[in-house]
């Protein structure tokens, strides 16, 4: 009878447990597509109404951590484990698990920073970190960059928000500092006269603020221009590269040396007198 008995209670048991199992399961695979639905309108929302993008997403990944979450725990307690008692359990893992992993908080609480602060955003082009490159994505604990040869560089948030930020995207417009150097022999007023025409004849270059073209220094081969025209910030690339070109190109055309490396070397030569000196 005992044996009937153990029999008897084991089905029942393992019908039970297997129906709760098979609940946790479909629990699980629901959940999991719930909150992807979840993710996506809430990322749709978020877009409709204008929300900056680095908002967006990180908010988007944060969103979908604690959803998936709740559904493993909700799985959980399907199959009748205490989830008050697992719960307190992963808090104190959780807390042995963040002493040890400090690094990793820091970068959670660095990429909070870059949400509050907004050092940068999705597209800007920035130096940090020892890195630099165009921002594609910005994670609960990394960043993510492409460079101008289409690499991506992942970055921790810490070591990003750790040093100063260069973002060269922050502002519409930017000032293209170019130095033309001429030899000594060349006439300044033509010179200038050269400069200021390359500026005015490029349309892509700002009335307001107005062009900078001065003398910048004597050294000892050159004599260095500085042409300091005004920019969008989009065009900066473009009209360094062709105004460098268009500055050579009318150098040459107005006979306008450009100087090398040069040193002026004086030979002196001293009439040696010959002779015998009596006594020697």
């Amino acid at each position: 009878m005992e044996m009937d008995a153990l029999i008897t209670y084991l089905q029942t048991t393992g019908a039970s447990f297997a129906i709760d199992l098979v609940a946790a399961l479909a629990i699980f695979v629901i959940g999991r597509w719930v909150t992807s639905v979840v993710h996506r309108l809430s990322i749709k929302a978020m877009e409709r109404a204008k929300v900056e993008p680095l908002l967006v997403k990180f908010l988007g990944n944060i969103l979908r951590t604690l959803l998936l979450i709740v559904v493993v725990l909700a799985a959980i307690s399907q199959l009748g484990i205490q989830t008050t008692s697992l719960i307190a359990v992963l808090g104190a893992a959780g807390l042995a698990v963040g002493l040890a992993l400090q690094g990793s908080l820091a970068n959670f609480a660095a990429g909070v920073l870059v949400i509050i602060f907004r050092p940068y955003k999705i597209g800007d082009y920035v130096e940090a970190g020892g890195v630099a490159g165009t921002i594609d994505d910005v994670q609960i604990f990394t960043t993510e960059l492409k460079t101008g040869d289409n690499r991506k560089i992942i970055v921790p948030n810490g070591q990003m928000m750790s040093g100063a930020i260069t973002n060269y995207s922050s502002h519409d417009t930017r000032r293209v500092d170019l130095v033309a150097s001429v030899g000594y022999d060349a006439d300044i007023d033509v010179v200038r006269r050269v400069l200021e025409e390359v500026v005015a004849k490029d349309s892509r270059v700002l009335a307001s603020p107005a062009p900078n073209i001065r003398m910048s220094a004597m050294l000892d081969s050159s004599v260095d221009w500085i042409v300091r025209p005004w920019v969008k910030a989009s065009d900066y690339w473009d009209v360094y590269w062709e105004m460098t070109e268009e500055i050579k190109r009318r150098f040459d055309a107005e006979g306008i040396s450009i100087p090398f490396p040069q040193r002026d070397v004086h030979v002196y030569h001293h009439d040696e007198q010959k002779g015998e000196q009596s006594g020697l």
